[in-house]
Formats: structure tokens, C-alpha cells, sequence
């Protein structure tokens, strides 16, 4: 008689040879070895490299401090979220912008990476599953994983999941497409692509949403790069949204808290899905149940840290951390567009697409780029086949960085 054996599950072994930031992270890693005096600028991955702003870090310490007491100690938190920081979202990214929602509809996290990765968990594995291509890839691996799509193609596309190109020609921000879907992830400001959308286009995502009964998880970890103040920072700044969408945000990049993590997931009553039997369930309760049986709040301490980034010194130290990169982003579009780079993105966001040089492709460029001129980027092909012949710069780093990176690209790759 056989061994049971433990069977693994066989989704994962669809995934592509690696994550993408983790591979740039070996090859980086394999050349600094061979090349130990090499001064490595990094801007790939999008890690904020500011230090946390003081109205934060006086938050934290003093959070510490009263861990230390019996008066002000804190064990299990509330699985949502304590009502302080929950005020202080309600009050300052949504009433600010003429929403209204209910602290039962916002949920605390350690990260949206880890939402946008883990809402698929509530939704039934035979959903279809539409994507911006390119796209940030936790969106469709964490699909993959879950069992929704067949094997990928050549050119990394899975079957199973519907892409819609997101093109120079369509500005990086698709209309949404002729046919429907049960499920479609978007992000604006983009990752990686810069792109934001308008209100027009948010309006027509929302009514072919509603037309289709289809869920929208937006993303919007990037809303404070937005520079407009006339574009909707949340989805929910249209109408009949909160009847179709799921709104993810962040204070990774908004306040440094890449190495803190703290983030929050809104559902609002209302949002339903359905069963086989055609009964229509609220989603809000079924994250509850799931954020209630797999996670044990966000640390008191972290919290703490996250509400004083409403306060009147922190949205001003925040702000002007934001402007910072900004700034970085500014001088990499313009001073890269003058030695002659096809360049989009970098006005409502912290990230650059640039074409890569004509003949050389995403990879190929990645690998000069380090060789020749020891700096890192990401290549646009790791963000799906779309993605192919275009590179994405970050805006976070130094100023020295961003200026240094500036030359040593334009010395070796540029036109004019």
C-alpha cells in the first residue's frame, strides 16, 4: 500500500520562474558581487527612501511608551481597526472629498499588496477575471495561485484571464471592454504605467460595472501623487460606485511606511456577489469573516503612527515628502526627455515609463542599464507582455541619486 503523500497545490507551479522584484533583486545582487566598487543607483523597486516624517515617529514613541504602562497597554486589537484611526480616514480621505461611509466598511490592514492579493479569497474560484496589461503582477500571480486560469502562454498571458492593453494610444488608462467580467482590477495613479484616470473614465468604468455586474477592486495606494485637485482621488467620488466597487489604499508611499505597514481596505454595505443558487451575499461580511479568522489587527503602536499622518504636522510633513518625489519624478521625465527618451508618466504619479532604445528589449535594457551604467530600473515586460519595449524609473531616492542617474543614462543612451 502507498504513503500518502502531501499534495502541493499544482497552481503554483503555472507561476512564471520568479516574481518580478525579487528577480531584479538576483541580478542585482549577482553584478554588485562581481562588482563591489560599483556605486548602484536603485531606482526599480518602488521603496520610499525618506525617513519617516517627525510627527510619526513622535507618535510611535510615544505609543511605545505607553505599551510600557498598564494604563496604556494594548493587546488584541479590534480586527477593523481602532476607532481613532478610523475617524481619522472617515474624516480626512473621504468627507474631505464629499463622502460619506461607515467605519464598519473600512478595514485595516498591514499592506495593500497583501489585500489586493488576498480579496480574491472571497470570490468563487470559476469568476472571470479581467486585467489591465501591463499590470502589477499581484494581481494576476495571487489568481494564478487561487486556480483561476489554465497554463500561461509565450508571452506570459494565462488563460483564463481576459486583458485589456493598456497603449500609448488609449494613453495607458483603457475604456472598459465590450464583454463582461466578474471581477476587474484597476489602478490609478498606475502601476506601473503613471497614468491617472479622469472623472469621465472612472464614470464609465462605474456604469459598465453596474451594466455587468462586476466587481471593481481599485486600487488607489498612489492617490496622494495626484496634483489636480479636480481628479478623483476615490472611486467612490462617483456616483453608483459604492454599489459595484472595493477601494484599496496605502500609507507606504503617501507617508514611508514601505517598513512600518499600514494600509486599509474599504467595503461598503450594499456590494454584494451571488451564489450558485443566485442568492446575493454583502461582501462586507464575507472579508469580516475572512479578516477576522486570518488576522489580528495591526499593531497599537502602528496605528498610532498611521492616525498621526492626519495630523496638522503630519499632513504637512507628508505632503512635503510627496513633493519631494515629485520633484525627483519631474527632473527624471524632463531631464530623460531631453537626451531624447520617449517618456510617460511622472505627473500624477512617482513612476516614469519610458520606451527603451529602439532593437533593445525590456530585459535587455535592464541589463545594459546596470552594466553600462549601474543603475537599476524596472523592465516594462515583468509587468506583462504589453509591457514589452518600455521600462519603469522610480522617482524615490535622493536627489543626488536622481540627478547622477540623470547623467550617467543620458551619457550612454541618449539621442541629443
Amino acid at each position: 500500500m502507498l504513503r500518502a503523500m502531501a499534495r502541493i497545490n499544482e497552481n503554483y507551479q503555472k507561476l512564471q520562474a520568479g516574481y518580478l522584484f525579487p528577480e531584479i533583486g538576483r541580478r542585482v545582487r549577482a553584478f554588485t558581487e562581481a562588482n563591489p566598487d560599483a556605486a548602484v543607483i536603485r531606482l526599480g523597486i518602488g521603496d520610499v527612501t525618506e525617513p519617516l516624517a517627525p510627527a510619526v515617529v513622535a507618535a510611535i514613541k510615544d505609543a511605545a511608551d505607553a505599551m510600557g504602562t498598564a494604563e496604556g497597554f494594548h493587546g488584541y486589537g479590534p480586527e477593523n481597526g481602532y476607532g481613532f484611526l478610523l475617524d481619522a480616514i472617515l474624516e480626512h480621505d473621504y468627507r474631505t472629498r464629499g463622502i460619506e461611509l461607515d467605519a464598519s466598511e473600512i478595514f485595516v490592514s498591514d499592506g495593500s499588496k497583501q489585500d489586493s492579493g488576498n480579496i480574491q479569497e472571497i470570490f468563487g474560484s470559476e469568476c472571470r477575471v479581467l486585467v489591465t496589461d501591463p499590470v502589477y503582477p499581484v494581481y494576476v500571480d495571487s489568481n494564478v495561485m487561487a486556480g483561476r486560469t489554465g497554463e500561461a502562454d509565450d508571452g506570459g498571458r494565462y488563460a483564463g484571464l481576459a486583458y485589456l492593453p493598456a497603449t500609448e494610444q488609449n494613453g495607458f488608462s483603457p475604456d472598459p471592454p465590450a464583454e463582461g467580467a466578474d471581477l476587474a482590477y484597476l489602478c490609478s495613479p498606475n502601476n506601473p504605467t503613471g497614468a491617472v484616470m479622469t472623472r469621465e473614465k472612472m464614470e464609465r468604468w462605474v456604469a459598465w460595472a453596474r451594466a455587468n455586474d462586476t466587481v471593481l477592486i481599485f486600487d488607489a495606494a498612489y492617490d496622494a501623487f495626484i496634483q489636480d485637485p479636480e481628479l478623483p482621488r476615490s472611486i467612490y467620488e462617483i456616483e453608483g460606485a459604492r454599489e459595484c466597487a472595493i477601494e484599496m489604499r496605502s500609507f507606504s508611499k503617501r507617508a514611508g511606511f514601505t517598513g512600518v505597514r499600514c494600509a486599509y481596505t474599504v467595503i461598503p454595505k450594499g456590494l454584494t456577489g451571488t451564489t450558485t443558487s443566485g442568492e446575493r451575499v454583502e461582501l462586507n461580511a464575507l472579508w469580516s469573516r475572512r479578516h477576522a479568522t486570518k488576522f489580528n489587527s495591526v499593531p497599537f503602536v502602528i496605528q498610532k503612527a498611521a492616525a498621526a499622518v492626519f495630523s496638522p504636522e503630519g499632513l504637512k510633513q507628508t505632503s512635503e515628502q510627496v513633493a519631494f518625489y515629485m520633484e525627483n519624478a519631474r527632473r527624471l521625465r524632463e531631464g530623460l526627455g531631453a537626451a531624447g527618451f520617449t517618456l510617460f508618466g511622472g505627473e500624477h504619479a512617482p513612476y516614469i515609463w519610458m520606451r527603451t532604445p529602439e532593437g533593445i528589449s525590456s530585459w535587455g535594457f535592464f541589463d545594459r542599464l546596470l552594466t553600462e551604467t549601474h543603475v537599476v530600473g524596472t523592465p516594462g515586460s515583468g509587468f506583462g507582455s504589453a509591457g514589452e519595449g518600455y521600462f519603469r524609473l522610480s522617482a524615490f531616492n535622493s536627489r543626488d541619486n536622481v540627478d547622477e542617474a540623470i547623467a550617467r543614462v543620458s551619457r550612454a543612451f541618449g539621442t541629443s
